[in-house]
């Protein structure tokens, strides 16, 4: 059996927006955009480490939400999970591998550069907002 690993992201919706984090590295990654997130580490629930990575990446404390379905292959042994997240405090800021952060409505999200694997979690995240169900915001 093969070990993988889960990575987290997570789709954080405020204000019928989405948040998108521009990576500043490794290389091959700078300057493509993300859903924010990292490894769950040893001992760690997937909810926990999206909770831990945002506060770590970001500065702020968000809440998970639901899991979007599916998973998405990233490179053999790792493998994405997304959540969406709704912003509890603390105002989003590029503190860890990313230099840049903006907000998107539904009708933005084709404006970034998203890395490939995200996509279809962002589509939905979008599909979502569109829908209205995150809209009113916290």
């Amino acid at each position: 059996m093969t070990d993988v690993r889960v990575v987290v992201g997570a789709a954080v919706l405020d204000g019928g927006r989405l948040l998108a984090a521009r990576r500043s590295a490794p290389a091959a990654l700078a300057g493509r955009w993300e859903l924010p997130g990292g490894k769950v580490e040893p001992g760690e629930t997937p909810e926990e480490a999206l909770t831990r990575e945002l506060r770590e990446e970001l500065g702020i404390e968000a809440e998970p939400v639901e899991r979007i379905p599916g998973e998405w292959a990233l490179r053999p042994g790792l493998v994405l999970w997304v959540w969406t997240a709704r912003l509890v405090s603390g105002e989003p800021r590029p503190l860890q591998d990313h230099d840049a952060l903006c907000w998107l409505a539904p009708e933005q999200e084709h404006e970034v550069d998203w890395l490939d694997q995200d996509r279809p979690a962002v589509a939905e995240a979008m599909r979502r907002l569109s829908g209205n169900a995150y809209a009113a915001g916290g």
